[in-house]
């Protein structure tokens, strides 16, 4: 757990630690999930414009070349990402939350 600073009060220190357990009791997971999902959409999204570098047949389109130079940060992480191999229970997360 992050130290805290000596200059907060007991009470301002309290909220704090509430507000943080709050946060791991309710948003926590839901913010991992948001990100798995942002993560996949981008992978589609990478996939679909700039696919023919990984040699899915996909026609390129006008806009993909457009779209270019805004990608080009992303690609070398995106292959890394894509090509990467992976086990069958990658895919699948194992919560425990109907328990």
């Amino acid at each position: 757990m992050p130290r805290l600073p000596s200059s907060l009060s007991k009470s301002e220190r309290f909220l704090k630690a509430v507000r943080e357990f709050m946060y791991g009791m309710v948003g926590m997971e839901l913010a991992e999930h948001a990100l798995e999902m942002r993560a996949s959409v981008e992978s589609l999204f990478m996939l679909a414009t700039v696919g023919d570098m990984l040699g899915v047949p996909v026609m390129p389109p006008f806009y993909s070349l457009r779209l270019l130079p805004y990608l080009v940060p992303q690609v070398s992480t995106w292959k890394r990402r894509v090509l990467r191999e992976r086990e069958f229970t990658d895919e699948h997360n194992y919560h425990l939350e109907g328990l």
